[in-house]
């Protein structure tokens, strides 16, 4: 059974074989069992002691032990580059992906649909939809960025360098940068989503005057202990550096790091535990109530990307249109549905499907939904058997020329036909 340690950037020491973590310091001259001491910076050496994030691994071979990397000449749809023509300020909707040819892993099945900075500025985010249907038998690295899954249909197993995550819909897991590792498929197939996180680390959001309790709690955050292979066969790799794949090929699996210990670390985090926060008064509160997770920029209150969650919950305002309000906003909004429906849209926006809203692009409830919306009685109702997500960002999507191609063609259809206002 595999063992998790419960908490989010605590500091975790683990190791798989006794003895091998070294005691009192971090790279002694002959580590135990000939172990080869390495760190993996998560954040730069000076960053501030409360920011820096970094951990040290024990490890069969060093990483630096690797032939040049060659171009990788697959996975077409898989951080191919934004369209560089220019970019219409519409609203844009996709039905989810189809299950690809039988024998597609989880890096041929990746498309990338969204995504906002040059991974070399460190800032932004890209938003990738994933459906596979084969066991990986290579590994990958991301030098971009970190790596946050969301499942939408079928389990996950993530064999790290760090340990094991399992994950299946309702929950989600995060990879750091420059971790490697290796996706199974415990049920055959499976598709989601992928959040790249190209700017400061993710992290939990200061919860200002809620206070010490609510939304996302560290305690749920859980960390793999220490797993390894050892492992003497051929072993390719795919890396993703500044929007490029490629590849080499090693003699052995990299993922053999017998003991670690620091806070840079693989977490798992079921969606379920994630408190909301909502209104027992009146008006609908801005989404940032459900931030689950934010990276921020340089500007105070910006966020390079926030981590929203709208999961199931109570409804009890007072005198208050209660899906979200027609809104504009200087932040850009991709939005997916892992189950269930959207409070805000009544059809159209599917389980496995993404929507995007640039900033300033006017949106909200659709007709029906407004319809429906205006004329309930208010009394206290759950929202039940839904969970939808947004990566918002300070800095504009733009779409892949995949994702161009294959949007819906109908999407503005559905503001069609509101009344005009009555006045007196």
């Amino acid at each position: 059974m595999t063992s998790y340690i419960p908490g989010f950037g605590n500091h975790v020491a683990t190791e798989a074989v006794p003895g091998a973590l070294p005691i009192g310091r971090n790279a002694p001259q002959r580590p135990a069992y000939g172990l080869y001491a390495e760190q993996l910076s998560g954040t730069a050496f000076t960053a501030p002691r409360h920011e820096n994030r970094r951990s040290w691994l024990y490890r069969l071979r060093p990483t630096a032990e690797h032939p040049p990397y060659r171009p990788y000449d697959g996975a077409p749809r898989f951080a191919p580059g934004t369209s560089g023509a220019p970019l219409p300020p519409n609203r844009l909707r996709w039905d989810p992906m189809a299950m690809p040819q039988v024998g597609t892993d989880w890096i041929d099945g990746m498309t990338t649909m969204l995504a906002n900075r040059d991974p070399a500025d460190l800032e932004g985010v890209a938003v990738h939809v994933y459906a596979c249907n084969r066991d990986m038998d290579r590994v990958f690295v991301d030098a971009d960025g970190e790596l946050v899954f969301l499942p939408q249909a079928g389990r996950l197993t993530i064999l790290t360098e760090l340990g094991r995550l399992d994950i299946a819909p309702g929950q989600i897991a995060l990879v750091p940068r420059g971790v490697r590792f290796r996706v199974e498929l415990p049920d055959g197939e499976a598709a989601g989503y992928v959040a790249e996180n190209h700017g400061s680390l993710f992290r939990l959001p200061d919860l200002g005057p809620i206070g010490a309790n609510g939304l996302g709690n560290s305690r749920d955050f859980e960390t793999p202990v220490a797993w390894f292979e050892d492992r003497d066969e051929p072993t390719p790799v795919v890396q993703k550096f500044l929007g490029s794949l490629w590849t080499m090929t090693l003699d052995h699996s990299p993922l053999d790091v017998v003991a670690w210990h620091g806070n840079l670390a693989p977490w798992r985090y079921d969606l379920s535990r994630f408190n909301t926060i909502n209104t027992v008064s009146f008006d609908h509160p801005d989404p940032s109530i459900f931030t689950l997770l934010t990276s921020p920029s340089d500007v105070p209150g910006r966020a390079n990307a926030d981590l929203v969650l709208f999961p199931p919950r109570w409804m009890v305002a007072e005198d208050t249109f209660r899906p979200p309000w027609f809104h504009r906003n200087v932040m850009s909004e991709a939005m997916g549905l892992i189950t269930g429906a959207y409070d805000a849209k009544a059809e159209g926006f599917r389980p496995g499907g993404l929507s995007l809203h640039n900033l300033m692009a006017g949106h909200g409830p659709d007709h029906a939904s407004w319809q429906a919306a205006s004329a309930a009685e208010l009394k206290p109702h759950r929202i039940e058997g839904t969970m939808a997500f947004m990566v918002e960002s300070c800095w504009p999507y733009r779409p892949t020329t995949h994702a161009l191609a294959h949007a819906q063609l109908d999407y503005d259809a559905v503001w069609k036909d509101f009344p005009k206002a009555r006045l007196p």
